[in-house]
């Protein structure tokens, strides 16, 4: 193999693979990257088997080849080189990769390209267009409520549901829910289901640009697989075997009280209590109020050996409010759900103390946010 190509074109693929590569397995290529050459093209690859990532840049070739080299030490060199063209060249013995860029080079042994994974391929099945940035918003706001933790792994997945134009989304981790709705591009034949793992959506997420051009997944017919096609980068990923929770079952239909308030006053209260609650188990204590002085909502925490503290903020109240109107949760789901939603009004909603709160953004209806209480003395 005999390439060159620009500095920065290949310091930025080999970032954009290297959300890939393996950082502990017991297969040492899996911390390779692959390089190839293909159409005139600089081709890199890199994957955990999980999922996979492939990236083209811009070349010129002068000999065809392909070759598997530590994607680490690879791109940490190339990040220092200069702003210039890269000569790259591969050797047959021993196996290895010559590098040279202006006055620096460099030689790094590689492996057999044999001995690199195949990446599944998708040729055929579903194909669903979404456009980029709401696709884009939809994983920021669902894919850090999937689970981290393996006890159950069919929680560490999103579940999507399309049906003719619409998608679902839904994320949980046994203490909250995450759910946001939204159209296709274009309406699909026959309606499905399946797992993804969350981090494949949030590196999907990731490398979404700032153009309109249409992401397009393609989910095997097997159901083993989906590919999504982000300009000229691709992601295959393993699609999750196992059963959902039924999420629609967990999200409450009606409510008691409601209360709509600023989200910058609402996070801006909740950052504060959550100073004392670190110390107090994460308890936030929420409660409505509604009187002469007006309506507002009430963020309180308090822990025995360090004190406690209270705030309160205006909002729009709805239903009536008793002694019963209040709750108490985890400070740190309620806080990640209020960062995620950004600038303008939110909806909270809640009908007991006992029964799961839910957030909602006022301007974008397609978004449920559910969070579990968490039982504590008043």
């Amino acid at each position: 193999m005999q390439v060159s190509c620009l500095q920065q074109n290949l310091s930025r693929a080999l970032a954009i693979v290297g959300r890939a590569v393996a950082t502990r397995s017991n297969l040492p290529v899996l911390q390779n990257v692959k390089i190839a050459t293909e159409d005139g093209m600089l081709v890199l690859t890199a994957t955990n088997l999980d999922i996979a990532i492939t990236t083209r840049v811009g070349a010129q070739v002068e000999k065809e080849g392909e070759i598997t080299i530590p994607a680490r030490l690879l791109s940490d060199f190339v990040n220092s080189l200069p702003d210039d063209r890269i000569e790259i060249e591969s050797v047959a013995e021993p196996l290895s990769v010559s590098l040279n860029c202006q006055r620096f080079s460099a030689n790094i042994n590689g492996t057999d390209p044999d001995e690199f994974p195949p990446i599944p391929t998708v040729d055929e099945g579903a194909t669903i267009k979404v456009d980029p940035q709401l696709l884009r918003d939809t994983v920021t706001h669902v894919a850090f409520a999937a689970a981290t933790e393996d006890s159950r792994p069919v929680l560490t997945g999103i579940k999507v549901e399309v049906n003719q134009s619409d998608f679902t989304f839904a994320a949980a981790d046994g203490f909250r829910l995450a759910v946001y709705e939204g159209k296709l591009l274009e309406p699909i034949a026959d309606p499905m289901e399946f797992i993804i793992p969350a981090r494949a959506l949030q590196e999907v997420g990731r490398l979404i640009g700032t153009d309109d051009t249409a992401v397009e997944f393609t989910v095997t017919s097997a159901g083993t697989h989906a590919l999504f096609n982000i300009g000229n980068v691709e992601i295959v990923s393993q699609l999750m075997p196992g059963s959902f929770p039924n999420f629609r079952s967990l999200i409450p239909s009606e409510y008691k009280n409601r209360v709509i308030v600023e989200n910058s006053d609402f996070s801006r209260a909740v950052k504060t209590s959550s100073i004392f609650a670190r110390d107090g188990s994460g308890i936030l204590r929420i409660q409505i109020v509604s009187d002469e002085n007006g309506e507002k909502l009430s963020i309180s925490s308090r822990a025995e050996e360090v004190g406690d503290n209270q705030g309160e903020i205006d909002g729009s109240v709805e239903g009536e409010v008793d002694e019963d109107s209040r709750i108490a949760f985890n400070n740190k789901y309620l806080a990640e759900v209020l960062d995620v939603l950004g600038d303008g009004e939110v909806a909270f909603e809640m009908t007991s103390a006992s029964s799961p709160g839910v957030v909602r953004a006022t301007g974008k209806e397609g978004y449920t946010h559910v969070v579990m209480p968490m039982f504590v003395q008043w």
